[in-house]
């Protein structure tokens, strides 16, 4: 009966490690945005953006705290905060989704892999899908993930005194889990 029970353990424990390769992961990564206002270009840049990708399956999740974002101007970042993007009442903005050409990635050989990403994007409250193409770097063991691709500020109800087009750019840098 002790063997048996320990051979289950092992079996758990071996199966829990073999699919713990399959899964990589940040706390972080970094996603920026760009924009224009009238009187001046707004930029900004969280470097605390936690990712999920399960390599296997494709499954992709960012998350990251929109009070998060930097910008150079003080000001900016308030208004950004209190005013357009409203942070208390929408504290996360999240991506959940999966690389839909995930079988051309050879996560165990080094090279850069174009892919192309299908999802759900939350920001704001509001929920939309979207489709953006970016690459997957597999370099020593390491995943690197960018993109860049744009949103329609309105379409998440974001009344800002900017144009409605935002440029978003992802840049995120995971390990093996």
């Amino acid at each position: 009966m002790k063997k048996i029970f320990l051979f289950v353990v092992w079996i758990l424990i071996v199966n829990t490690a073999v699919s713990g390769q399959d899964k990589y992961f940040t706390k972080t990564g970094r996603v920026s945005f760009a924009g224009k206002s009238p009187l001046s270009s707004v930029i900004a840049d969280n470097k605390a953006v936690s990712v999920v990708l399960d390599t296997k399956t494709g499954i992709l999740q960012f998350s990251l705290l929109t009070k998060g974002f930097e910008f150079k101007k003080a000001l900016m970042q308030k208004h950004f905060n209190e005013k357009y993007i409203k942070s208390d009442k929408f504290p996360k903005s999240e991506f959940k989704g999966e690389i839909i050409n995930n079988a051309l990635v050879k996560y165990s050989m080094d090279g850069i892999y174009p892919v192309t990403a299908k999802g759900k994007l939350s920001i704001h409250g509001e929920t939309k899908d979207i489709q953006a193409t970016g690459t997957v770097t597999v370099k020593a063991g390491k995943l690197i993930l960018n993109s860049t691709f744009y949103i329609l500020v309105p379409d998440y109800k974001i009344s800002a005194n900017m144009n409605d087009k935002v440029t978003i750019t992802v840049d995120c840098s995971l390990d093996r889990l």
